[in-house]
């Protein structure tokens, strides 16, 4: 699965109440909780603005610490992002992210991406052209299971398809 986006950089320790705002926990539409998604961030409201599907949000490290809850890769994934590329992620995040379908890859340099390049990241290798800088990356992506439930659109679609004779 390879993908090409523009970039929306975040800083280090971005917490689940930056990405999904608890005020906004009663919503169930993923379509309203994506209106919401980087809300409680610095540039929250430009993103919300302007974010496009295929757009790859990258961070520096311990992304998505915090609350345990998986509303922020619910809207995350409801805004179109293709991908989120970060120095490191909180381990309940990419647990969130694997079961809900939304691709996470760790990059030891992400710190070196900008606002706004362009990069095509094969999220099943891990390895991220920085087409802006003329660069290139070889992140950690999922692993082979983490990456069947990925495409499978989540764990709970992951499971129905194992139980109805495997994928």
């Amino acid at each position: 699965m390879t993908v090409k986006g523009r970039v929306w950089k975040f800083k280090d320790d971005i917490d689940t109440d930056q990405i999904y705002p608890g005020k906004y926990l009663p919503l169930t539409d993923k379509n309203e909780m994506a209106k919401h998604a980087m809300e409680g961030t610095e540039i929250g409201a430009e993103f919300l603005k302007d974010v496009k599907k295929g757009d790859i949000i990258v961070a520096g490290k311990n992304f998505g610490c915090g609350s345990s809850r998986e509303h922020a890769t619910v809207a995350i994934k409801g805004t179109g992002v293709s991908v989120v590329i970060a120095r490191s992620f909180a381990r309940i995040f990419h647990r969130n992210a694997v079961n809900t379908g939304l691709p996470i890859i760790e990059l030891k340099e992400a710190d070196e991406i900008a606002q706004s390049d362009i990069l095509e990241v094969n999220c099943e290798t891990g390895e991220i052209k920085n087409i802006t800088q003329d660069r290139a990356y070889k992140g950690i992506p999922l692993s082979s299971l983490e990456m069947d439930i990925m495409k499978a659109g989540g764990l709970l679609e992951y499971l129905k398809k194992e139980e109805l004779g495997g994928l």
